[in-house]
């Protein structure tokens, strides 16, 4: 069977894990400041704080904005569930925002309609979605966002090592230079795996600060922030040693340094894993060519821009004459795994009781053609060959 993602793990990832479970720390401990070194040098940010997952880190976001009850955020449709639950953990409400048809990616005249549109909560931040590894125009979202004054967070789950232009000049993914967090996770389907895992990345210290509180039960042990003194200090006013406060619950949303090491093992091989995924998506397009329009990829732009977490194009089912589901079943039968990201947000059924008369056009159209094909490293230019082959005669 071809999965249509998988991790890529070497013996350099088993020696790095081995050498931590040979260690003095499994959590805790030096792995996770180097992993977080790492992947701010990676990104060009200056603090960054793991966590257990990519919802972890959506979740400690909205936390760290102090987003709660009577807020709102917008959220695009086409996402993973994660992107909009991280609201409502918080007591926030959700404003689903349309994407464009063809990308699947919230725009600044998309997410304009939805700050226009009337909904519950007053909207203070939006959640910008970079979709399969490509980025959105972050300085044209940032743009609408500061007019409004709105906070900006980057889900980045799909996009480690893609870019964003502003004024000109190319900006990793999660450098944060358009927004206040951004937000990664490191599932083995993504570019880099950590087993479970994620990331906030932000060039605010006060932000990065409250973000390693929460994801540590609120917890805090810097004695200048204690304001139970009696409690605290001993009779000399010396800190006592075993002494901490929580001035608001956190959760446990650390990251072990088991996951850490594995993670900083994945990035240093993050400029190899995306060059072979640029030259497998190279190799879909031409593999790909003769059944356009039928079949297409889905747009994007220049390809050093691209983070290369999906492979998606976009099928004319009704001109096929063949639903989406019978071609997966099809292609499935011949060993070839699919998949679909994603169905609309909006339209699942917590999300439908609040508005059952919600429609946005461009997600529902993006959504009724998509269809994700296998991208992983491990991936075989013959396979690639055989799975238009027989992608076609499905079609046919």
């Amino acid at each position: 069977m071809i999965p249509y993602a998988r991790q890529s793990i070497d013996e350099d990832d088993v020696r790095a894990v081995a050498e931590v479970l040979r260690s003095d720390f499994l959590t805790g401990g030096p792995a996770v400041d180097r992993f977080e070194a790492a992947l701010g040098e990676t990104v060009g940010c200056p603090h960054v704080v793991a966590c257990s997952s990519g919802t972890a880190a959506l979740h400690l976001a909205m936390l760290a904005l102090r987003l709660g009850p009577g807020d709102a955020v917008v959220v695009p449709s086409i996402t993973f569930l994660a992107s909009a639950n991280a609201v409502k953990y918080v007591g926030a409400d959700v404003r689903f925002a349309d994407v464009d048809p063809d990308t699947g990616l919230m725009t600044p005249e998309t997410l304009q309609q939805a700050l226009n549109a009337d909904g519950p909560g007053l909207i203070r931040a939006v959640v910008v979605v970079h979709l399969n590894g490509q980025s959105v125009d972050m300085q044209g979202i940032a743009a609408v966002a500061r007019e409004r004054g709105l906070f900006v967070v980057e889900d980045a789950c799909h996009a480690l090592g893609g870019a964003s232009v502003l004024d000109g000049r190319r900006h990793p993914v999660g450098s944060a230079v358009a927004s206040d967090l951004a937000c990664f996770s490191f599932h083995p389907a993504k570019v880099i795996a950590m087993g479970e895992g994620g990331a906030v990345t932000t060039r605010d210290p006060d932000l990065a600060e409250r973000v390693r509180r929460l994801r540590n039960h609120g917890m805090v042990r810097n004695p200048a922030d204690f304001s139970e003194r009696a409690q605290a200090f001993d009779a000399e006013g010396m800190p006592n040693p075993w002494y901490y406060e929580m001035p608001e619950p956190g959760f446990n949303y650390r990251a072990s340094d088991i996951h850490c090491a594995l993670g900083e093992s994945q990035l240093r091989k993050l400029s190899t894993f995306l060059a072979r995924r640029r030259e497998l998506a190279a190799l879909y397009d031409e593999a790909l060519a003769p059944l356009a329009p039928l079949v297409r990829p889905v747009p994007r732009g220049p390809s050093e821009h691209d983070g290369w977490h999906l492979y998606v194009v976009l099928i004319d089912f009704a001109r096929a004459g063949r639903s989406r589901a019978e071609v997966m079943r099809s292609v499935r039968d011949a060993g070839i795994g699919t998949q679909v990201h994603y169905l609309p947000v909006h339209r699942q059924p917590y999300y439908r009781t609040a508005d059952r008369e919600l429609t946005l056009s461009g997600a529902d159209t993006y959504y009724e053609r998509c269809l994700s094909l296998p991208m992983h490293c491990d991936l075989q230019e013959t396979e690639i060959w055989r799975m238009i082959m027989v992608l076609r005669d499905t079609l046919a």
